[in-house]
């Protein structure tokens, strides 16, 4: 398993990097099985440390998670046990998920971009164009799975909603959280 511990903006000495291998190390093992990378940073806000981790597996997949605690280690415990309660909650279907799949998931590069959001405070009634400003724009991997492996990946990612490229028919479809707790999917080229 291949580890990249960082910190931003503090130093992370070995002693806290051995007990992250460790602890991932055995989480891995005992959920996973197959060799995979994990990419650690920690990094402090206020008077809290913050410790984000992100578990990619053999077959694509990942798990995140972020915590924060007055202790950079206890930081890193919160981090780990969330991602232990996403590998055992997902325990059989990543292992169901293995046998079925031959090889890794497929995924195509996308763009993201981040919009300027509007002020509503302005006293500017109407905007002078109506495109947006673009504050930002990023790469993205959309992957190629199955509907009930984007709601896996969702909920492991901890995310509101997954844009995916649906293995069956090949379209762009997106599951979301709901509001009512359920989870929505949109398949625009479901002809039923």
């Amino acid at each position: 398993m291949q580890y990249q511990v960082s910190g931003k903006h503090i130093d992370i000495g070995d002693a806290l990097r051995t007990h992250v291998e460790t602890e991932f190390g055995e989480v891995i093992k005992k959920y996973a099985q197959r060799p995979t990378t994990a990419n650690v940073i920690f990094s402090k806000d206020a008077a809290e440390f913050v410790c984000e981790a992100t578990i990619h597996l053999s077959t694509g997949m990942t798990s995140q998670a972020k915590a924060h605690a007055f202790d950079i280690y206890e930081s890193f415990d919160k981090c780990a046990e969330k991602i232990e309660k996403q590998m055992r909650r997902y325990k059989r279907r990543l292992k169901d998920h293995h046998k079925d799949r031959a090889s890794p998931i497929e995924s195509l590069a996308g763009s993201s971009y981040i919009l300027a959001a509007a002020h509503a405070d302005s006293e500017e009634a109407e905007p002078e164009t109506l495109q947006p400003i673009i504050v930002a724009e990023m790469e993205t991997n959309i992957m190629s799975l199955s509907v009930g492996e984007a709601v896996m990946q969702m909920e492991l990612d901890g995310a509101p909603l997954l844009v995916f490229r649906n293995e069956r028919n090949k379209g762009v479809n997106v599951v979301y959280r709901r509001e009512d707790g359920n989870i929505g999917w949109i398949d625009p080229t479901n002809d039923t």
